[in-house]
């Protein structure tokens, strides 16, 4: 059975190889609303998300051809599109090694379709608020400005390309500098009170962003500050300076 599709629906991809997964996944997702459309490869997975240009990305780290977090490396590289890692590993660090490549949330198999379907409303009810609540400041820290009307970071003139989460994250610590966020301030500001994760994804944000940072002409990890025992800072040091361009 089809669903017929409404312009005004919001597309989600989902990327598995397990055909079960998929079409339980579909039936809760379309019974939200939403246009499902779905791979059983790596490949095909990844041209879905160029062709389609879905609202967000539910993807299974483990998939033929082409890998999930190869896939959501490569995502990361050209769009902002929410991702959701699909995950059976149980260790910490490799829930991490999504996050850090820039997913905005997991859910470890085998999970409750519900669950996953509460999480994919949770991240998209956060990309609408920060469309809708953008500012037409803009905020400068060194050679990083940070255009919230525009959703654009630059470094020393050139863009700084960020998943949502970072670029909340950066927003956060760039509005009152020198004052630390805690990871469950962090958690409640930039990830919301959906989220049902770990301190350490905090962590992972951080690291991926302090990295890109890094990375830019003229940029410096040590922009943001490690604040031991208590969490994190933007450096105090820096001037930061708002406007309403």
């Amino acid at each position: 059975m089809t669903t017929e599709y409404r312009e005004s629906e919001q597309t989600v991809l989902v990327v598995d190889d397990d055909p079960n997964v998929v079409e339980l996944t579909r039936l809760y997702l379309e019974r939200d609303g939403y246009r499902v459309v779905s791979a059983s490869d790596g490949a095909r997975g990844l041209a879905l998300a160029r062709e389609e240009q879905p609202s967000l990305v539910v993807l299974d780290v483990m998939l033929p051809r082409v890998n999930g977090l190869d896939i959501c490396r490569t995502l990361r590289q050209e769009s902002g599109v929410p991702i959701i890692m699909l995950t059976a590993r149980v260790e910490e660090d490799d829930r991490l090694a999504g996050l850090d490549l820039g997913a905005d949330d997991y859910v470890t198999k085998p999970f409750s379709p519900r669950e996953l379907a509460a999480r994919v409303r949770a991240v998209l009810r956060r990309a609408a608020r920060d469309n809708a609540g953008a500012q037409p400041a803009t905020l400068s820290c060194g050679p990083v400005e940070l255009n919230q009307r525009a959703r654009r970071v630059t470094v020393g003139g050139s863009e700084l390309r960020l998943t949502p989460t970072e670029f909340r994250l950066l927003t956060l610590l760039m509005r009152q500098p020198g004052r630390t966020f805690t990871r469950d301030e962090i958690i409640d500001r930039v990830l919301g009170d959906d989220f049902d994760g770990f301190d350490r994804t905090v962590d992972a944000h951080v690291s991926s962003l302090r990295r890109k940072l890094a990375a830019a002409p003229g940029g410096s990890a040590k922009l943001i500050q490690t604040v031991y025992g208590s969490g994190y800072r933007l450096n105090h040091s820096t001037e930061v300076t708002s406007s309403g361009k």
